[in-house]
């Protein structure tokens, strides 16, 4: 093994991978508030409606479809000094930030469809260009099956940290303001984006190294379609991420719409959400040792089937009953974070099949469609589950008939119980387990250590063919004795 082989397969240390992960504590900061507190906010304070609001959410989120892949075969393909990866984190954060100012922190006067709108596909283009490339750099950190786990759980964590965090402020602030405590506690999750993006992405960008990757060679679009539509293993995941995505997005903005007016939790709903995160946070370590036992595919799927088997419980959770209810939320919190970073593991181990199958590496276009299809099923669930609200009538924070509360939360838990099934036929069967994995490592490896042998043999035959001296011949005598 050569020595740049040996640095490669050199364990990552706690403070790279801490670094690394450090940025995903402003996205979930902003991407919590997206799915959970931005819809209610702007369809009741600010007055927009439920449909309304559900149908910009819903269309921002189909924009991803259109710029997911762009932003991924970019990311592919436009290197700098700092790499492929590190640059375009960096020019998402100015982006990022004037979005965040203008849909945390809006003038009430100047809210309409239009405004809100505009700025949710602003957003969405900066918090792509950010996540995308972040995801992308995670899964080309190491090679190693079960250290790529390891990667993508910190990131989770730190994901969900993030989202601990950013629930604490509206939590307090409603109770410091009671009156304004919604619209300020929507300004606080801003504020803590705005601070924390740019510290966490300088220091990522300072301490975190890239690893060289090969460029991928250019391919006609319809031979491009033609192999990914080909592929099995990708096809499995992107349709089982579709529907974790539209678990996932009904879960995320229907929570307090639940835990306010159906469960009638007051003050502890924000609590039952924070609840709900950090039991994720506890249960990591357990599904990272139940995928080194059975293999990440299937521990994807035995956590789906949990989602399955306990999210009915809410159906049965007494009006007022904060005991039971937080019981209940440490349940279902013990697996929330299990299928994110499992899944984003795996589609690593995608784009390594796909190199050994093309010569290519597409990690970025893979991870942009992965993105898009959970974006693309969580736009259908808030779309889906607002207007299916509105029809059985029920009123975010209104009075509500007790048909109306039932039927909310029936809709809340009705896609993820059926979600778990799919996902189990999805990939119980995975084709690409830890040996298939290490057999396309040790492929594309050989491939790299071939092209360099070739490179150098080539430098080599090149010096070999120069003179070494200006006075020399072509044969090695010199041009002083022939004339002699």
């Amino acid at each position: 093994m050569s020595a740049p082989e040996a640095q490669q397969r050199k364990p990552l240390s706690f403070s790279t991978i801490f670094f690394y992960a450090g940025p995903a504590v402003p996205i979930s900061a902003m991407g919590l508030p997206l799915v959970v507190h931005l819809p209610p906010f702007y369809a009741g304070p600010m007055g927009l409606g439920l449909s309304l609001v559900g149908a910009i959410f819903m269309l921002a989120r189909f924009w991803d479809v259109f710029t997911d892949p762009v932003i991924g075969i970019l990311s592919d393909k436009f290197e700098t000094r700092w790499g492929r990866r590190r640059h375009w984190i960096v020019a998402s954060v100015p982006l990022m930030m004037l979005s965040v100012v203008m849909v945390f922190m809006p003038n009430a006067a100047s809210v309409t469809g239009g405004y809100l709108m505009f700025w949710m596909f602003f957003l969405f283009i900066g918090w792509t260009l950010l996540t995308i490339s972040h995801l992308s750099w995670g899964a080309e950190l190491t090679p190693d099956y079960h250290e790529r786990t390891r990667v993508q759980s910190a990131r989770e964590v730190m994901l969900i940290l993030g989202m601990v965090f950013v629930l604490l402020l509206p939590a307090i602030i409603e109770n410091i303001n009671p009156v304004d405590g919604e619209a300020a506690g929507v300004a606080s999750m801003g504020w803590f984006v705005l601070i924390l993006l740019p510290i966490t992405v300088g220091l990522a960008v300072w301490r975190v190294p890239e690893h060289k990757t090969p460029r991928p060679k250019h391919v006609p679009f319809k031979q491009a379609v033609a192999v990914l539509a080909a592929s099995s293993p990708l096809r499995r995941v992107l349709i089982a991420d579709l529907a974790l995505g539209v678990s996932g997005g009904t879960v995320a903005s229907l929570f307090l719409f639940v835990t306010r007016d159906a469960l009638m939790l007051g003050k502890f709903a924000n609590l039952g959400l924070l609840v709900y995160f950090i039991a994720g946070v506890v249960f990591v370590p357990v599904v990272m040792w139940v995928s080194r036992r059975v293999g990440k595919h299937k521990a994807a799927a035995l956590s789906s089937m949990f989602n399955t088997v306990t999210i009915p419980i809410i159906l049965f959770i007494p009006a007022h009953d904060v005991v039971f209810a937080g019981v209940v939320m440490v349940l279902l919190g013990l697996n929330m974070a299990a299928s994110p970073f499992l899944f984003r593991s795996i589609m690593a181990d995608v784009a390594d099949h796909d190199a050994v199958e093309t010569g290519q590496q597409r990690t970025g276009l893979f991870f942009a469609m992965l993105t898009m299809t959970n974006k693309f099923g969580a736009a259908l669930a808030i779309g889906f589950t607002y207007l299916m609200l509105d029809l059985i009538g029920y009123v975010p924070g209104g009075e509500n008939t007790q048909a109306a509360l039932d039927g909310l939360r029936m809709v809340y838990v009705t896609p993820t119980f059926l979600v778990g099934f799919l996902v189990l036929f999805c990939v119980w069967n995975f084709p690409i387990d830890e040996v298939k994995q290490k057999a396309n490592r040790d492929i594309l490896e050989g491939r790299q250590r071939t092209s360099t042998l070739d490179i150098a043999a080539g430098a080599l035959e090149t010096r070999t063919m120069q003179p070494s001296d200006p006075q020399s011949s072509g044969d090695g005598t010199s041009t002083g004795r022939a004339a002699d």
